[in-house]
């Protein structure tokens, strides 16, 4: 049996920025899991996933491709993982097989509610990982990364991907998305092995060394919020308003890149100093668009984090879910949880996941 997790993950900063070729964001991988086991089976597979509380999905093959016997399902994002994968497999030789594929999920609550910790794109990953293991596929970081960026964007079609690149590599990184046109304008030329080894346009995935006395902090607010909705909604209503946005989209990147500096240079403060100017960039973005993305609690966790020393924004969307502060050393942290337990805001007990314990390494420099 194959057992493959992958963690989800927090945008620290250039959230909205990021979905423009060539603007980066700073996004951290967290220690929350999905899980995907696969077992070899004959004659037919199934999937399962505990978050739909449902009996397996059984599958068979019709000329190679993979038929549900049920018309609606709630798997579109591992079905098309295992449609792109097992396409890539079938270039590299490899005969397809049956597998009973089951997922866990760790990244919503105990009612299915969710943390805003990226699990399609974590999902997502986990399949196309296993299913590299499963077809002795031997695929790099890069390469899974990109066929999960595919697989998401056939579902979801927006959004930078960021996710994806942080359950594919963990710790902290520096991402800016590719150029999504031109990837799917190669789709319709190249093969899947060709497009996998070829450079795609403006991608950035790039592991960040992390200052040792750096500490993160997480706080929930209980409002999930669906990031395709609010993506859709900002670039819908930028459209008069063009020079602003473009001023929004310059700044982000002098901020995110001022950002990515003081990770390179240990400089915390540095890094503080640009979280602050992020978030008064998103609130600008809020005044330019129309669309929340600071909630009355997020305003309430970000400025309570402020009075104890911390810097403190909106994560990802914004819209509701996660808030996060980042602090020096620890002081500070212990009255700030007692604050936001106070006001309803949950602090979530995560920490940044390294895969295979770079945070020791990470910790030394």
């Amino acid at each position: 049996m194959i057992e493959i997790s992958a963690p989800g993950k927090l945008f620290i900063s250039g959230e909205y920025a990021v979905v423009e070729p060539g603007h980066p964001a700073v996004i951290v991988a967290v220690d929350q899991f999905v899980t995907v086991t696969l077992e070899k089976a004959q004659g037919e597979g199934s999937i399962q996933s505990e978050q739909y509380r449902s009996i397996p999905v059984r599958w068979t093959r019709k000329n190679n491709e993979l038929v549900l016997d049920i018309r609606e399902n709630p798997f579109h994002y591992i079905l098309e993982a295992i449609r792109l994968t097992e396409k890539y497999a079938q270039e590299q030789g490899a005969p397809l097989s049956f597998y009973h594929l089951k997922v866990t999920s760790e990244l919503d609550n105990a009612n299915g509610r969710k943390y805003g910790l990226g699990s399609s794109g974590a999902v997502t990953v986990a399949t196309v990982k296993a299913l590299n293991e499963f077809y002795h596929l031997e695929l790099d970081n890069e390469k899974i990364f990109k066929l999960s960026a595919l697989a998401h964007l056939a579902v979801q079609g927006n959004g930078s991907c960021g996710d994806i690149a942080a359950s594919c590599y963990g710790g902290w990184i520096a991402f800016s998305t590719f150029n999504h046109p031109w990837v799917k304008e190669q789709l319709n030329h190249l093969t899947l092995h060709q497009l996998l080894n070829s450079d795609w346009p403006s991608l950035m995935i790039e592991p960040l060394p992390v200052p040792k006395q750096l500490r993160l902090l997480i706080g929930w607010t209980g409002s999930p919020a669906s990031t395709s909705d609010l993506v859709d909604q900002v670039h819908q209503s930028k459209g008069n308003k063009e020079l602003s946005y473009q001023s929004f989209l310059a700044e982000s990147k002098v901020c995110v890149n001022q950002m990515i500096h003081g990770f390179k240079t240990n400089d915390i403060r540095t890094i503080q100093t640009a979280l602050r100017k992020n978030r008064e960039l998103l609130l600008q973005l809020t005044d330019l668009t129309g669309v929340i993305i600071e909630t009355p609690a997020l305003k309430k966790l970000c400025d309570l984090a402020e009075q104890f020393g911390g810097a403190a924004k909106s994560s990802g969307a914004g819209g509701g879910d996660c808030g996060i502060v980042l602090f020096k050393q620890k002081s500070g942290i212990l009255p700030l949880v007692s604050a936001w337990e106070k006001q309803e805001i949950t602090p979530l007990p995560l920490h940044v996941y390294f895969y295979g314990g770079q945070e020791h390494e990470e910790s030394k420099r």
